[in-house]
């Protein structure tokens, strides 16, 4: 268990958190004309390879660490507020470290997405001291099998030292579908990270072709039960996933590209995740023309898209400007970049 000291150093940085982040806010709500939360990959390789995900190999090198600051610099002057560095797996990345303070020292709220694995003590007071200020792990089932291996019992030890010694923010999130055999095992996760005094999410993921299918009858069950254990705010705005846990198709005005952007490891700028190729700007010449152009533009994958952070940050302007429909992609698109409809 936590120190009485490391208690209070926590309560006093999730306080300055809230309060920037309720700042941030407030700008979103009174302009549209720059990013919300940018997802960065410093790193496409991973140390896993679960058969649903389509964001990883098993080859590259890192995002050598001056390329990464030029991207973090470009971000801060878009006027981008949370960056998330996610992969493959970021904590693979060797300056790692650095590119957090990059991101803190252009003002940006920094956060991680991780497999976990790597987490040990000493490599999670590294973090503390570069700034990080909140941390996600997905955790796929209790026991590992063909589907996945970020299984609770893989990482429970690992849990245990982030609770012991981290200072920054953690959520667990845990998932049903996506070829999941065992959906009950996300209460089972989602009591333990409460347990530990972390917060907890339930994802419904897509399976390895980038593709969804409505959940059954039992898994509909425990998303539910998982629903009743989280904590309100706005990161559990979820009322989207509830129509395709039935699956109905959402209607909603996507503004990826504008407010969100996700920036691969070629420095190219995407929808998503899971729309890697549009609009296939290189990020350094990314202009307010092209924010205001994709925050304009229908995206005909918005009906049935799966990826929680956009309908999130496009909760703010959901009451704003009408979109059209999107226009040829301004740029070219190397042949290994992933196009899923």
């Amino acid at each position: 268990m936590p120190s009485l000291i490391t208690t209070l150093r926590r309560r006093a940085k999730a306080l300055h958190r809230n309060l920037r982040g309720a700042n941030m806010a407030i700008r979103a709500l009174v302009s549209t004309d720059h990013p919300l939360l940018a997802h960065i990959i410093p790193m496409r390789r991973c140390n896993l390879a679960c058969t649903y995900c389509n964001e990883f190999d098993d080859f590259s090198k890192p995002v050598p660490i001056e390329e990464m600051y030029r991207r973090i610099d470009k971000l801060g002057s878009l006027g981008t507020a949370v960056v998330t560095i996610s992969g493959g797996e970021p904590l693979m990345h060797p300056e790692l470290d650095d590119v957090i303070r990059r991101i803190r020292a252009n003002g940006m709220i920094a956060g991680l997405i991780t497999n976990g694995y790597l987490l040990v003590a000493d490599r999670i007071r590294l973090l503390n001291r570069a700034g990080l200020e909140w941390l996600q792990i997905s955790i796929d089932n209790v026991n590992p099998d063909e589907v996945s291996k970020k299984s609770l019992k893989v990482l429970d030890k690992k849990l245990q030292s982030l609770a012991e010694h981290a200072d920054f923010h953690v959520n667990i999130n845990s998932v049903v579908g996506g070829g999941i055999h065992h959906p009950e095992d996300a209460l089972v996760i989602g009591k333990r990270a409460i347990e530990l005094g972390f917060t907890s999410t339930i994802g419904i993921i897509h399976d390895g072709s980038g593709q969804l299918q409505p959940l059954n009858e039992e898994e509909r069950r425990i998303y539910h039960a998982m629903q009743a254990l989280e904590k309100s705010s706005f990161t559990r705005i979820h009322s989207f996933q509830d129509n395709i846990a039935k699956g109905k198709p959402n209607d909603w005005r996507c503004r990826a590209g504008g407010r969100y952007l996700y920036i691969c490891e070629n420095g190219l700028v995407h929808y998503c995740s899971q729309q890697r190729g549009y609009p296939g700007v290189p990020l350094a010449g990314y202009t307010r023309d092209d924010l205001q152009r994709e925050y304009l533009s229908e995206k005909s994958c918005a009906p049935h898209c799966t990826v929680s952070c956009v309908h999130q940050v496009s909760i703010f302007d959901s009451w704003r400007a009408p979109q059209h429909p999107a226009p040829e992609s301004p740029a070219s698109v190397p042949d290994q970049l992933v196009q899923i409809k």
